[in-house]
């Protein structure tokens, strides 16, 4: 589950909520074993997300670097090339 949280630190343009918020939710999915929460848990797994993203906001609002932003096109092909080198080229 973990391997779908991307870096979200100096992306031009800035991180969106909705980014956020998944990586909060896969994290509290790896660490509570749970895809979707009982009826029990659902408050308390949502609550965690939230304050996840809320930790998540704080500390990326609070990075500094001097390194030029990240682009995510260039991302995403990198991404596919080890992809690729990894699992070889799956085209039919």
């Amino acid at each position: 589950m973990c391997r779908n949280i991307k870096t979200l630190f100096n992306f031009d343009p800035q991180v969106t909520d909705d980014e956020i918020h998944a990586a909060s939710l896969q994290f509290v999915r790896k660490i509570s074993g749970f895809n979707e929460p009982s009826k029990a848990n659902e408050a308390a797994f949502n609550r965690a997300v939230g304050q996840v993203a809320e930790v998540a906001r704080n500390l990326l609002g609070s990075l500094v670097t001097s390194a030029e932003p990240r682009n995510r096109e260039v991302e995403i092909e990198r991404a596919r090339a080890r992809s690729a080198k990894r699992f070889g080229d799956k085209e039919d």
